[in-house]
């Protein structure tokens, strides 16, 4: 079934990175508006416990793509410019899609045209709820990323702070990226960039959490990226609210007290888990997936695009 996705792409344009899903091009633009613009490709790749697998999810770029495009759309510009420009092919500047017209296929549906930022070296993290790494230190320590949290809360738990700026470092890939506490933001970026980036990551995060719900899906967590142009402006990069990025739960099966299934990559890393291969990144072992765990995660991609949405796919 995985024979259908795209896991890797070849444009005749100047690769500038291949990240765990996503081709980054310069876009080959060096006159007019656009002048240094960059091509972003979402492919078909799949990753779990910082593992890339061998083959990918049919459509999944595709989805994520029409997603992150759905989340631009109702966020930005309100609380904060992005970086978009364009994110279907119909609306690139001539040029480019003169240069892409042969490699079509590779990049209708799943191309996003951007500004070109320096990326801040964060990950802009928000929780509204207790889980994941979240949970395991506070069960520890009864802290999240060193913030000191009430006593006595339960897995899956919405936080009674509100939602919290709970920032870590990027990582390069491969490496691991490490939770830090919110005061750190400013050694490594700024006081004043660190105050604007966690007050928009915490306002993008509400907005799209009462969108979410109005829709019968909680939003656990999400990370934002963000980046600057020019002196000093900031921007939303990357993607946005997408299964990759951010934990998307059932409101209807929402349970305190327990873990929950997400609409994401859950059958990957359990799978991974139950083959004893959530360590293979550290083996460098080449991992496949069999196609009732591929059948199964393009169909959670596909409901969480059509649930946030309200729309078919394709449509």
């Amino acid at each position: 079934m995985s024979q259908s996705a795209i896991v890797s792409t070849d444009l005749p344009l100047k690769l500038i990175a291949k990240g765990k899903v996503r081709d980054v091009y310069d876009a080959g633009l060096t006159e007019g508006p656009h002048a240094g613009a960059i091509l972003f490709v979402a492919t078909d790749r799949i990753s779990a416990f910082d593992i890339i697998l061998q083959n990918g999810i049919p459509n999944k770029g595709k989805l994520l793509h029409a997603l992150s495009t759905f989340w631009f759309g109702l966020l930005t510009p309100s609380l904060i410019e992005s970086h978009i420009i364009a994110t279907d092919y119909a609306d690139f500047p001539a040029e480019l899609k003169q240069t892409l017209d042969s490699v079509k296929h590779q990049v209708e549906g799943r191309s996003m045209l951007v500004k070109r930022a320096k990326v801040l070296p964060i990950e802009a993290i928000v929780r509204g709820y207790i889980t994941g790494s979240g949970w395991a230190e506070y069960k520890r320590t009864g802290t999240v990323h060193g913030i000191q949290l009430p006593e006595g809360l339960q897995e899956s738990q919405e936080l009674p702070t509100g939602p919290l700026f709970t920032p870590s470092t990027k990582a390069e890939q491969g490496e691991h990226d490490e939770n830090i506490h919110p005061d750190k933001v400013d050694g490594i970026i700024g006081a004043d960039l660190a105050k604007r980036m966690s007050t928009a990551a915490v306002a993008l995060y509400s907005k799209a959490a009462a969108h979410a719900k109005s829709r019968g899906i909680i939003l656990a967590d999400t990370k934002f990226e963000f980046g600057i142009v020019g002196d000093d402006h900031m921007i939303l990069v990357d993607e946005v609210l997408t299964p990759d990025s951010s934990r998307f739960w059932s409101a209807e099966k929402y349970a305190v007290g327990r873990g929950q299934d997400s609409f994401d990559k859950q059958y990957v890393r359990d799978w991974l888990k139950a083959n004893g291969l959530d360590k293979a990144a550290d083996q460098g072992v080449p991992v496949t997936l069999p196609d009732d765990v591929v059948k199964r995660t393009e169909e959670k991609y596909r409901e969480a695009y059509e649930l946030i949405t309200g729309k078919k796919y394709g449509q």
